[in-house]
């Protein structure tokens, strides 16, 4: 065969597509492959009890929903600035003047896609290759991947019910290394639902400056606090960086609005991260989301956070009761972060065999503890109090039928 009539190349279309490596450092974020086992049993006629995923059963208010549509019908759909709408950005600048206590410039908020777009902005930013970034563990499970993304390596710090499962300055102090550059935390924190306090807050951040290190801190769950008053890291330190969101407080979770606050030398780095890898947040979410600021909507979203307090004083009990480990009472979001491994049933010493037993056997869906760290996930697991009284109170009578008999 002459070389003109030599077959035509065949693409290998498995090297063509083949992942970047990097994909191979992210594991599947499970709470969403329990979503699809429970929706499979829900499709099959099994009347399930879906405690697993970290999202209010209430919707956004009346008065923001209104706004969402007078902003469709006045044509308002356009793209917005990078940063977000000004005049949102000055609410949201006025709600940490009434609700925290806090100055902040209106400069040095970004509105994001999200509090998952604020997260991967915060670390585009400021992760460069190689670098180690400590948080808590049990942690959320994403924030780790969204060091990885950029090169950076999570250190996960292993961390007690003592220590309220939370980073301290002295976890810190002993992780950090010549390669780390800072740290993520969540205060109230998923999977735990606890929160540092104002001292051990700022022992943290003065720890942390002290080595010249960054310090993101995750207050998307700050309205939702129960046994004190809510407060934010801006009281303690203003080069930090803190993420917040209308999903938790305000109810708008698939509206994908959330906000940072950055030290004003970052606006500049942030806005061309924004500009070339979000165009802008939605508009239309975005005018909505300037009516959560209204004291009709505050007064609404203050009672619901009422009830969620009134859903964890029943539901913490009641699973202790079941005989599972809450050493740490929940003081904010809407989590229980609980040891399964005492309780009467033949898979508890596996979370994730148990947390499917307990789907299939009574109906509740909650999630195992693999998706939140390595610090004996197989003991924990993490049940979401967001959803209806009654089918909390119907939960555990499943759960007590099935480990009690």
């Amino acid at each position: 065969m002459t070389h003109a009539q030599q077959a035509p190349h065949q693409p290998d279309i498995s090297r063509a597509l083949r992942a970047a490596a990097r994909v191979q450092a992210i594991e599947p974020f499970r709470v969403m492959e329990i979503m699809k086992a429970a929706s499979a049993a829900a499709k099959a006629g099994v009347d399930v009890i879906s405690m697993s995923v970290g999202e209010p059963d209430f919707t956004a208010p009346e008065l923001v929903t209104e706004a969402a549509v007078r902003a469709i019908r006045d044509g308002a759909t356009q793209y917005t600035d990078a940063l977000g709408l000004p005049a949102l950005r000055e609410a949201i600048a006025g709600h940490y003047r009434t609700a925290f206590g806090v100055e902040v410039d209106p400069r040095r908020v970004i509105v994001t896609a999200g509090a998952s777009a604020g997260l991967l902005l915060a670390c585009a930013a400021l992760v460069c290759e190689g670098d180690e970034v400590l948080m808590p563990d049990p942690s959320y499970p994403c924030n780790r991947h969204f060091v990885s993304a950029f090169g950076g390596k999570a250190v996960l710090v292993p961390s007690s019910a003592e220590q309220r499962y939370q980073l301290t300055a002295e976890l810190a102090a002993q992780r950090w290394t010549e390669c780390t550059r800072g740290i993520i935390v969540a205060s109230p924190s998923n999977p735990t639902g606890t929160s540092l306090t104002v001292e051990q807050m700022g022992g943290l951040l003065a720890e942390v400056r002290a080595r010249d290190g960054f310090a993101i801190v995750d207050e998307i769950y700050q309205g939702l606090s129960y046994d004190h008053a809510p407060h934010s890291a801006l009281r303690l330190d203003d080069h930090v960086i803190t993420v917040n969101s209308f999903s938790k407080y305000f109810n708008m979770t698939g509206w994908r609005l959330g906000w940072l606050v950055v030290p004003e030398q970052l606006v500049s780095v942030i806005e061309k991260l924004a500009q070339n890898l979000f165009i802008c947040p939605s508009t239309v979410a975005q005018h909505a989301a300037l009516a959560c600021f209204h004291p009709d909507s505050i007064a609404v979203y203050e009672q619901r956070r009422l009830e969620f307090k009134r859903r964890r004083d029943f539901f913490v009990p009641a699973l202790r009761q079941l005989g599972f480990g809450v050493p740490v009472m929940p003081d904010g979001a809407f989590y229980v972060y609980a040891d399964c491994s005492g309780v009467a049933h033949p898979a508890s010493g596996d979370s994730s065999a148990f947390v499917m037993a307990v789907l299939r056997e009574a109906g509740v869906a909650f999630v195992p503890g693999d998706d939140f760290g390595v610090a004996a996930p197989h003991r924990h697991v993490r049940f979401s109090y967001a959803t209806a009284y009654g089918r909390i109170e119907e939960a555990v009578h499943r759960m007590g039928k099935l480990l009690n008999g």
